[in-house]
């Protein structure tokens, strides 16, 4: 080989292989960005998952009753404001971990099944009574955006 085809050679790369290279680097990060954005979202989800299960669990507290539950035991309420402090913390945490203010389409779409889960909970009369408590101490960001929300009284569509 000549140092004219050494040459020719290492502007190939230079003008091929290197933006190549950069291309191939930039498009694997962003796939194990989505990746991790992925995994995080379903191990969000199983936590929901293990909050149905509680909820589940304890029948007589009425999580899911569109009525508030009027004639529970010291012990009963108890227990619901426990149950709803860690579904608050579920929420809070899905929001650090998912929401954000310019989502992609895919964010997007992750984030608006929480904001059902979140909304399906702010119309339940016995969780919003608990809300000033269960928000007490959260992230402000998170707080805000809650009280947006259950003020607003959207439903899921």
């Amino acid at each position: 080989m000549t140092t004219d085809t050494w040459e020719l050679l290492s502007y190939i790369v230079t003008v091929i292989g290197l933006p190549l290279a950069i291309f191939v680097f930039l498009y694997e990060q962003r796939k194990e960005r989505e990746n991790e954005d992925e995994e995080v979202y379903q191990q969000v989800s199983d936590n929901y998952q293990d909050f149905l299960r509680i909820a589940l669990e304890n029948p007589d507290l009425r999580l899911f009753s569109a009525e508030v539950v009027s004639n529970l035991s010291d012990e009963q309420k108890e227990r619901q404001l426990i149950i709803f402090t860690m579904l608050m913390s579920l929420f809070e945490r899905a929001y650090l971990l998912l929401y954000d203010e310019n989502m992609s389409p895919k964010q997007a779409r992750r984030w608006n099944s929480w904001e059902d889960y979140i909304l399906e909970w702010c119309k339940k009369p016995h969780f919003c009574a608990l809300l000033p408590h269960l928000l007490h101490g959260e992230d402000p960001s998170f707080v805000r955006y809650i009280q947006k929300l259950s003020g607003e009284g959207r439903t899921p569509p």
